[in-house]
């Protein structure tokens, strides 16, 4: 079996097994953001920046999602992900594993293979793929958290076909009898002159702006599980730069029968480095 190889281990998360085992079990200690759903968890959006930045508010969602579920082991962990614009193929790895630090992920090849007959993808490979941090930076989470499951992962564009592939995961996916989890991967507002955008001006007053207002907006539209709302938003006001992924994970999470959304926490790179350009993060859980 071929295996992709990380590019951003060492850099934007730990390359060894025991400093990836400690900072997970790090972010676990510190208990920053707690879900407050009571009902079995069966997806997440979670951000993607380096682990120093956003990796104790994914990993809560992944801590949620692990202890909120009836399947102890679920068979495949669907990731949503990548920088898709409207308009362009969705990508799909459906054969190989995927390397961390922690071990081997495999792919879900038997289901890549039946989603990728009802859609057009670019495919990549383990030998053949462009390097992208959004799925990357899931997978020792995965690892960690659904030791023993398989993985799918797939970069959604941001428009209607995203919603037409979560469904097709879901359908195929239940089929075949296999449980899922969802992971839909996307950071939020991107602010600042080097990403183009800087419509409140700098400083402190600005990342309030980014808080309250431009990713609050996108936050409450995840939140009300509506997948083509939060990309029209995102398309709109440049709150979530892979909202493909967003609206995917959300319409598989509704298609396996999740009702309720519990916002885990919010954060900011602006948090520990303030300064003029800064990124916003949100973890969000659905519940049936």
């Amino acid at each position: 079996m071929k295996v992709r190889q990380p590019v951003f281990a060492g850099s934007w998360y730990p390359d060894g097994p025991g400093e990836c085992k400690n900072q997970i079990e790090s972010f676990l200690k510190n208990g920053r953001f707690n879900t407050r759903l009571t009902g079995e968890t069966k997806a997440g959006i979670v951000p993607h920046a380096g682990w120093s930045f956003s990796g104790d508010l994914a990993c809560s969602v992944y801590d949620s999602l692990s202890k909120n579920n009836a399947v102890k082991r679920p068979d495949v962990i669907v990731v949503f992900g990548m920088h898709m614009p409207p308009g362009v193929p969705p990508v799909i790895m459906k054969e190989g594993a995927w390397k961390t630090p922690l071990g081997n992920v495999e792919v879900a090849e038997a289901l890549g293979e039946k989603v990728a007959f009802h859609h057009r993808f670019q495919v990549e490979t383990p030998d053949a793929f462009a390097p992208e941090n959004t799925i990357e930076l899931q997978m020792p989470f995965v690892k960690y958290f659904f030791d023993g499951a398989t993985v799918l992962t797939i970069g959604p564009p941001a428009g209607p076909a995203a919603l037409k592939i979560a469904e097709t995961v879901v359908k195929e996916a239940q089929l075949m009898g296999l449980d899922l989890i969802i992971i839909g991967s996307t950071d939020l507002t991107h602010y600042g002159a080097s990403f183009g955008f800087t419509p409140a001006g700098s400083g402190r007053s600005a990342y309030e702006w980014v808080r309250d207002q431009n990713d609050r907006q996108i936050i409450e539209k995840m939140l009300a599980m509506n997948p083509e709302k939060v990309i029209e938003d995102a398309l709109a006001n440049h709150n979530a730069c892979c909202p493909g992924a967003a609206a995917a994970a959300i319409t598989a999470a509704k298609a396996l029968g999740a009702k309720n959304a519990d916002l885990l926490g919010y954060s900011s790179s602006y948090e520990k480095n303030p300064g003029s350009t800064f990124v916003g993060y949100a973890g969000i859980v659905y519940a049936l």
